[in-house]
């Protein structure tokens, strides 16, 4: 039986990913001394934001990050709202009795700046954020398993980074990958997990949960 279902955040409930790197570049570029590479930025993936300035910026880390959290802030109307079905599902989840979580890598003041744009600030009976030092998303989860009493087979984690599959995998629990997002690329998802575990929309991730928790509908036919 499933009790809880964590969620990842940036690409699996909104298409924030391509905002944040523009965000990134936009506010720390200066403090570097040069344009940073998507490249550059997508290295300090997995950490939180104090630890991707941290990693690119020496000194003046500090004034680095503010700048990022006040255009990160100004510039997420480019992202205003979730994809669409995503607040449907996470209320049907608990409509259905189960608990719904959010571990991200985001850190605690960017989490919350998202969460507040797409009205979910109160939607998570819990929000695990990014460490600035390692991944730690595969801890934040035995750290829930252990808090609510949970098996490993009564949790499951959707999200879209190939690092999300290795950190269910290190935690001892499923990965549903998220492969809607523009930026996922499906076919490495595939290479890494179950391709049956692999979903393009998240009508078939829902379609696949109705199936393992009764009185969760399936999605409607459009």
């Amino acid at each position: 039986m499933i009790r809880m279902v964590g969620f990842d955040l940036d690409g699996t409930i909104g298409e924030t990913i391509p905002m944040c790197l523009r965000v990134f570049a936009r506010a720390v570029s200066p403090h570097a001394g040069h344009l940073l590479s998507e490249k550059e930025i997508v290295q300090t993936f997995g950490l939180n934001e104090v630890g991707m300035v941290k990693a690119i910026v020496k000194e003046g880390w500090e004034q680095a990050l503010e700048d990022f959290y006040s255009l990160y802030e100004e510039m997420h109307g480019e992202c205003a709202e979730p994809y669409e079905g995503v607040v449907e599902l996470i209320d049907d989840l608990k409509r259905c009795g189960v608990q719904v979580a959010l571990i991200t890598g985001k850190g605690a003041v960017s989490c919350r700046i998202t969460l507040e744009r797409f009205g979910l600030q109160d939607a998570f009976c819990r929000i695990g954020t990014g460490a600035e030092d390692r991944l730690n998303k595969a801890e934040l989860m035995a750290g829930l398993l252990e808090e609510y009493g949970l098996e490993r087979d009564e949790f499951l984690y959707i999200g879209d980074a190939l690092s999300d599959v290795a950190a269910t995998k290190e935690a001892g629990v499923v990965c549903l990958s998220a492969a809607w997002s523009e930026a996922v690329d499906a076919s490495r998802l595939r290479e890494v997990n179950d391709p049956a575990l692999v979903f393009g929309s998240i009508e078939e991730l829902r379609n696949h949960l109705a199936r393992r928790i009764g009185g969760l509908p399936e999605a409607q036919e459009k």
